[in-house]
């Protein structure tokens, strides 16, 4: 375990592959829309999955609202700081952790639901507005795989996705049209990494149109984007892996990574 801050909400588990490096790296953000019932550990065989493929997986925690306020709990724009801090860390822990066998020139961001969104909006932090949150990374990424992600926060406060969870997680942010272009990654296209969305047709818990309403938007900004929907697939298909939405996952960040066939 490594931290990047002092928050006990502040730390990444480095998984490692038993190849030789050096190696792309994976960064890791579970969902759980933003909440503290839901932690780092629910991932966590994604990560021992991924490293099996030769990637090295970094699987970030990070504030979530509800943490303890004294402490600094999440929300926007903590839990995105977090997973900006903890990306950043690659750089030094990380790198000393992996005996420098890290290629940082090959990030590529994935995230589950909620998680989704932290990724898309990690993913492009260098279009960030100088002194805005998350401006100038570290370690930059270069690659987008979004698993059911909550990618357009103006259309989950619509549908009120995660019962009142969006507008808990933006707080006053909510009403603030600037600020809510800064969070949601829909508004930030184009990202200028390229991106796959992959997301079940029978998702009842983010609907398809998240992905589909991302990824038209990213394409009219000249992303290189696509989507792979999933027939029949639900929610949280991305964790089985004999689902054909995990081999969607796989195929897409293998390719992001530059290690597929």
């Amino acid at each position: 375990m490594l931290c990047y801050g002092g928050h006990p909400s502040q730390y990444g588990e480095l998984t490692l592959p038993g190849s030789p490096g050096p190696w792309p790296v994976v960064v890791l953000l579970h969902g759980g829309f933003w909440r503290p019932r839901y932690g780092a550990d629910i991932i966590s065989e994604v990560a021992l999955e991924l490293s099996g493929h030769g990637l090295a997986c970094w699987n970030l925690e990070y504030r979530r609202v509800g943490d303890d306020p004294v402490a600094g709990g999440g929300g926007w724009p903590n839990s995105c700081l977090d997973v900006a801090a903890g990306t950043d860390l690659l750089a030094s822990e990380g790198q000393r952790a992996a005996e420098g066998q890290l290629d940082l020139s090959r990030v590529v961001a994935v995230g589950h639901s909620a998680g989704g969104h932290l990724a898309g909006w990690l993913a492009g932090r260098s279009t960030v507005p100088a002194g805005a949150p998350g401006a100038s990374p570290g370690v930059p990424v270069t690659g987008l795989v979004s698993l059911a992600g909550v990618l357009d926060l103006e259309q989950a406060l619509a549908d009120d996705l995660g019962s009142g969870a969006v507008r808990d997680f933006l707080g006053r942010a909510a009403d603030d049209p600037d600020a809510l272009e800064l969070a949601s990654p829909r508004a930030r296209v184009p990202l200028g990494v390229p991106t796959v969305c992959v997301h079940g047709t029978d998702d009842d818990d983010v609907p398809l149109n998240q992905s589909e309403r991302f990824v038209a938007a990213a394409v009219r900004a000249g992303d290189d984007a696509r989507l792979v929907a999933i027939e029949g697939a639900d929610h949280f298909a991305a964790m089985d892996f004999s689902s054909p939405t995990w081999a969607a996952c796989l195929t897409a960040v293998l390719d992001l990574t530059g290690t597929g066939a």
